[in-house]
Formats: structure tokens, sequence, C-alpha cells
């Protein structure tokens, strides 16, 4: 087989949970099943030379890049309201085409898969850009319609689909996420001295870590601090570590209210290589999102040794297997009182921190690589 993969995810400046996820797919897909032929294939128009750059961590010698002469903002507009046919820039070659990023483009030569994280669309609208709710708005049953196989991350999600969508039953496939043991792992003592140090954090910190934005539920999350700094005047910093998405600054609004100011700590980017070192000198990772279509933070986290709160709430208790203390997102005396339990109750951080290791264990790239690639082999 000829596997074409869409490299759209992997070719910005900053890599999301998105482009993550496919990072990993592929790699595995391509290492297990050498026997099949593979390429990344994306559009560029501007700095071609820089996308090569941003791709080199991810090519291998049985993946070669593919690039097309277009902008690829201005093709994904286009193609939502006139069919300009993919294979018109990416040829014929591809037997099967994965798109990770929601939406199919029309035209494209052979079969298609594309992976539909969640229904955020349908379930927090109020929370997504303006721009990408436009996007799915207008494309997104279109390009289930045209794909062959929809992946998603969860059962959860494959729940929320069917409730939106139910005609596409037969098309949808689950392949969950999983965590990399090389990346994420408990870091040495002078290796979070370092991090700490370089990235200015204080010595005991509560972390979060991704995308500072609505659905993340942040403002919630700083509430709740200020009312665990109530209980707990010595309580554990507050450390907010990602990139600033949209709506951004009701986030840092909070972060100046009196019952919390100077001790919300918002670091600056924090480079792929010291991300496991911030998990693992944190007290506890807390990730309170009101809604993910499978949530790799906390796996991460947990591979790293760090105890897990986390939502209650959409796919978050399917990730996390038992392996995290969940609270009501809703509920900002529920967090609270979650913080504090990991603050005050060493015996149980210690029993959290054990079962998290067991279920990062479980959640392997290669074990979702070979689901997969059985979606592949069913188009075959």
């Amino acid at each position: 087989m000829n596997i074409a993969f869409d490299a759209s995810p992997l070719t910005g400046d900053l890599i999301s949970g998105v482009g993550w996820c496919e990072a990993y797919l592929t790699e595995a897909v391509a290492r297990l099943h050498p026997e099949q032929n593979y390429r990344f294939e994306y559009f560029t128009l501007r700095s071609p030379e820089e996308k090569i750059r941003r791709m080199q961590p991810f090519v291998r010698e049985n993946t070669p890049l593919h690039p097309a002469t277009c902008s690829p903002l201005l093709y994904r507009m286009l193609t939502n309201f006139v069919p300009v046919p993919y294979r018109a820039f990416q040829g014929k070659w591809a037997d099967i085409t994965h798109f990770f990023n929601y939406i199919v483009p029309p035209g494209v030569h052979g079969k298609t898969v594309v992976t539909v994280h969640d229904m955020v669309l349908r379930a927090y609208p109020e929370t997504m850009r303006t721009r990408t709710r436009i996007l799915l708005e207008t494309g997104l049953k279109r390009s289930m319609q045209r794909a062959d196989r929809i992946v998603t991350d969860s059962e959860f999600s494959r729940s929320e689909i069917l409730k939106y969508y139910p005609e596409f039953a037969e098309k949808i496939r689950v392949v969950p996420c999983g965590v990399d043991p090389k990346r994420f792992s408990p870091a040495s003592e002078e290796e979070i001295a370092r991090v700490k140090q370089a990235h200015d954090l204080p010595d005991r910190y509560f972390l979060y870590l991704g995308t500072l934005e609505p659905r993340k539920n942040l403002v919630r999350l700083i509430e709740a601090y200020g009312i665990l700094r109530e209980r707990l005047p010595d309580a554990p910093e507050l450390v907010l570590a990602g990139g600033k998405g949209w709506q951004y600054e009701a986030i840092f609004a909070a972060a100046e209210q009196e019952a919390v100011r100077g001790h919300v700590h918002f670091p600056s980017y924090i480079p792929s290589g010291d991300m496991a070192a911030l998990y693992s000198g944190a007290v506890g990772f807390v990730f309170p999102s009101l809604y993910e279509g499978f949530g790799m933070p906390p796996l991460e986290a947990m591979a790293c040794g760090c105890p897990v709160l986390c939502a209650k709430a959409a796919s978050l208790p399917e990730a996390v297997g038992g392996a995290a203390l969940l609270c009501d997102p809703m509920n900002v005396r529920a967090i609270a009182s979650g913080l504090q339990y990991l603050a005050e109750q060493t015996a149980a951080r210690n029993k959290l921190t054990e079962l998290g290791f067991a279920r990062a264990a479980e959640m392997s790239w290669d074990s979702a690589a070979e689901k997969l690639y059985a979606v592949y082999r069913e188009l075959s």
C-alpha cells in the first residue's frame, strides 16, 4: 500500500496535541510495518525551507516529505465552498490518505481516513476560535461523508459523534492515544532543579500544562486555588504552563484577584525537553478541562510520577482509567478540595503515583498504531 499522511498538524511553529498524536502514530505505523510505502503531504507557499526544518524530527527513511505549492489556509478555506481537488496538488500516488485534523478535502485519490478527535463543535462551540468554528460548521459533515473511515480517540468521542451524526456509525473506529516512555519518565532531582531555575518556578507547585483557553476551565481552577489558599496559607503555588489560546485574557485577570495575586505563575514557553522535569517536580498535575476527546497531558504526568487531579467529564475518566483523583469541573469547591487532598495526603498521593505508572504503561503508542494499521488494512 501507498499510505499518505497529511502533515499539516506538524508544520506549525508550535505543535498541539493533534500534532503529537499524529507524530507518534505515524512513527509507530511506519516502524512496525515497513513493508508499506509512506509519505508526508502538506501545502506550503511562504518559507518552504522553514517547514522542511520543522518536519525533520518526524521524517524517517520510509516517510519522505511531499510538499505542494499552495497556501494551506487558502486551500482549506476555499475548498469549503469550491471543490478544488486535492489530487491536483498531491497527485495519484496514495492508495490511502489519512487526515488527522477533522477535514478531508475534495478530490483525494484513493481511500481516505479522517481523525475526528472530539465534538467540541457541537458540545461547546462557544469555546472555539471563530475561524475554526466556521471551518468545521461548513466542512465537518461533508468531510465525514467523504471519508471511508472515521477514527476517533476514545469510546466517549465515538458516542459523541454518534449523538450528532448517527448516519456515520459504520465508519467509526476507536484508536486511543498513548504516552511515550522515552519522552515522559521521572526526571532526576538535578534535572528538576535545572528546569525550575530556567523557568523561574517555585519550589512546590501544582501544575497545569496545556493551551490557555476557555475550554480548559482555568478561571474556575484559579478560583478554586483561591479557596485553597484560604484553607492552607502555605499551599503550593499554581503554575499554568502553555501557549496562549483565544480569550486567554480572563485567565490572566483571574490571577490578579487578591486571594491569589503573586501565587499564580505563567512561565514562558516550555521546550519539549523540559516537560518531563516540569511534570516530575510538581506536587500534583491538575487538568479540570470541560471537554476532551482524550486528554494526553494526564497520562504524560502519570508517566513522570506525578499524581493527577482531573475533571470527571467527557473522555477523561476513560483516559485515566481509575488512576487519577476526579472532581466535578463545574464545582469550584470540589476542585479546591481535590487540590487540598493532594497537598495534605502524602500516602494517597503516593498511591496515585503508583496507579499512574501502571496506567501509563498500559497506554502504548505501538498498541494504538496497530489499531490504526488495522483500519488501513480494512481499506486495502
